[in-house]
């Protein structure tokens, strides 16, 4: 079985929300995706200009199977909570992407 690497990054035009929301994921957020399913978790603050900073959350999960799971049950309530708190309009621009890890 191949694990499943889910990667969130997002990206700030307020330089001052980065605190926010790297406080909401380590808060509970990312606790609530292990809950889910899982198996890790980091938040990584990538390098980069001050000005247009970036979050990247990884999550790693043990099989394709998992990662499903994960999308159908429990995804939709995280992500409308993460929208109420940095949805449009906030300064914050998610993207996702999915693949198979390895090594």
């Amino acid at each position: 079985m191949q694990r499943v690497a889910y990667t969130v990054t997002a990206r700030f035009a307020v330089p001052a929300k980065v605190g926010e929301y790297v406080g909401w994921l380590a808060g509970g957020h990312v606790r609530q995706v292990l809950e889910a399913g899982a198996l890790s978790a980091e938040i990584v603050r990538l390098d980069g200009p001050p000005e247009h900073p970036a979050v990247q959350t990884r999550y790693v999960f043990a099989t394709r199977e998992a990662f499903e799971r994960y999308e159908r049950e429990a995804a939709p309530g995280l992500r409308a909570e993460g929208l109420a708190l940095f949805g449009p309009g906030t300064g914050v621009v998610f993207s996702r992407e999915v693949g198979t890890v390895v090594g």
